[in-house]
């Protein structure tokens, strides 16, 4: 695994979801959610970026001084499945080795609400990481955000593409705000410390 990392290259945090107003509340989006609650917290506002097919924020997480860390946030404006594009694109552009890439993302597989911060490893079926490791390897940080699996034989796609349900959306700003504080320890105080502040 390349863990590579340059202290002079900014962080790039991916929230994965896919664009437009009809699938903002929807569980597969839940990556744009924290990625935009970041950007409040730095006081940035997210603007297309470039060539790139995406928008961004830079600035800086973390106190002042040494220990703040330079940013860019992202969210693809491709759809999901082709996060890798513009993924890669601002990877280029802002010459981020990708240890330091952070994608933040839905999953199936872990309880609402759960966190698990990982370097490297598969997809999972993930249609955005499965993109994301086709066009640069699979050694950047992830940011699993679970949902559950779907009730009953309701099937995948249309459980991830439904806005979250009226019993989750009461804890949702809850998680969403615990997430955006899991990456701030990420980049403030490495994975293990992250690992066993915020995996459950």
């Amino acid at each position: 695994m390349d863990v590579t990392t340059d202290a002079g290259a900014p962080w790039l945090i991916v929230g994965l979801g896919n664009p437009g107003p009809e699938y903002a509340m929807n569980r597969h989006n839940v990556g744009f959610m924290v990625a935009d609650l970041l950007a409040e917290r730095i006081g940035g506002r997210f603007k297309r970026a470039g060539k790139a097919q995406a928008q961004v924020v830079e600035g800086r997480i973390g106190p002042p001084g040494p220990a703040s860390r330079r940013v860019v946030l992202a969210k693809p404006m491709s759809y999901m499945n082709l996060s890798g594009g513009p993924v890669n694109a601002l990877r280029d552009f802002y010459k981020v080795p990708v240890a330091q890439i952070v994608a933040i993302h839905d999953e199936l597989d872990i309880d609402y609400g759960t966190l698990r911060l990982k370097l490297g490893g598969g997809d999972n079926g993930h249609n955005g990481l499965k993109s994301m490791t086709k066009a640069m390897g699979r050694d950047y940080h992830r940011l699993r955000f679970g949902i559950g699996r779907p009730p009953g034989r309701m099937q995948v796609a249309d459980y991830v593409l439904k806005d979250f349900a009226s019993a989750e959306r009461k804890e949702l700003d809850y998680f969403v705000d615990r997430a955006a504080d899991a990456v701030e320890c990420l980049l403030a105080e490495g994975l293990e410390r992250a690992q066993s502040s915020y995996n459950s």
